[in-house]
């Protein structure tokens, strides 16, 4: 055949290294790290092998595993050790979250991406105030407003004991707004802020929920986190984000959700990132020990996609092991 089209020229090895149009580096990847203010030891967490929750004291030290493979940012969630209604520990001075950041801002060179929510602190799980009778009333939800200042107040603790980015996850209107003003009004005005700008209501997030201990205790989310059905609707939801001064922009999750990463790429020009989430982790795993996949290429296969999509930067349970591949 007289061909003048031979795209296979450009697939020979040395070639097609060459040729490659994505590339994936430690250093785009966050490493999600969970503290558990509730144990005195390192605790597995069955859903998401690999992993574990750690002790305040030995946070240090598992930062410090992350940086051993390459990875340069962390992402903190705490475990605090009592809860309650309105999830007060999540500001506290003395906190979890608080605690570790100071710890890991002063003892390594690392990152440090902090998780501003309420679901790991209050006693039903959900992202903010709930409205009265919301347990026996499926129809009413997290009071958005109130809830603003309770996030206000988290971010701001947080800027306080070193955090480099702060992270709002909760999906409430207007969380960038406030958060800004609370971060600027407090003198931190150089603190960025890393939005889940396009959060949806993901049956992915299952693994996740047991190892930040943040279920709901009744209903669901689907009143403040996204519909899955939608994907114009994140262009609006990161607009707005955008207007009130997001520096970085996240969707969540990733793998489902690759025409809303495209999207948000072409659409807007801040740095995108991505939540390849723990349901997404665990299915791989599930797969792999079935010996029905390839642990190591699936995952590195996966990463790649979310990066072709257009993310910037990728928070993934895989960090850790890929970027030592790589």
């Amino acid at each position: 055949m007289d061909l003048t089209d031979r795209p296979r020229r450009l697939r020979r090895d040395g070639v097609r290294e060459l040729v490659s149009e994505t590339s994936l580096e430690a250093n785009d990847l966050v490493a999600p790290v969970f503290v558990d203010a509730t144990t005195d030891e390192r605790v597995a967490i069955p859903s998401m092998p690999g992993h574990e929750r750690v002790p305040l004291d030995e946070s240090v030290a598992r930062v410090e595993e992350v940086l051993d493979t390459g990875v340069e940012t962390v992402m903190l969630f705490g475990i605090p050790e009592s809860k309650d209604a309105e999830g007060s520990r999540a500001w506290a001075e003395d906190g979890v979250v608080q605690e570790a950041t100071r710890r890991i801002a002063s003892e390594t060179a690392a990152t440090v991406v902090t998780d501003v929510c309420l679901c790991e602190y209050t006693d039903h799980g959900h992202c903010g105030l709930v409205e009265q009778d919301a347990a026996e009333n499926p129809d009413l939800t997290v009071r958005n407003d109130e809830t603003l200042d309770l996030l206000r107040k988290i971010a701001v603790s947080h800027a306080e004991a070193g955090a480099d980015v702060v992270a709002p996850s909760g999906m409430m209107d207007g969380m960038v707004g406030a958060i800004r003003e609370a971060l600027d009004d407090a003198g931190f005005r150089d603190v960025p802020i890393m939005s889940y700008a396009a959060k949806y209501e993901s049956a992915f997030y299952g693994p996740f929920r047991d190892a930040a201990d943040g279920a709901p205790a009744f209903g669901d989310r689907r009143h403040y986190q996204m519909d899955p059905a939608n994907a114009r609707e994140a262009i609006r939801e990161v607009a707005l984000d955008v207007e009130q001064g997001a520096d970085l922009l996240m969707v969540k999750p990733a793998l489902s959700y690759l025409d809303v990463v495209s999207s948000v790429d072409r659409n807007f020009d801040l740095p995108v990132a991505a939540y390849n989430v723990s349901g997404e982790y665990a299915m791989l795993h599930a797969a792999s020990d079935r010996g029905w996949l390839d642990l190591e290429a699936t995952a590195l296969e996966s990463l790649l996609s979310i990066k072709r999509a257009g993310a910037d930067v990728i928070v993934t349970y895989f960090a850790e092991d890929v970027a030592a591949k790589l």
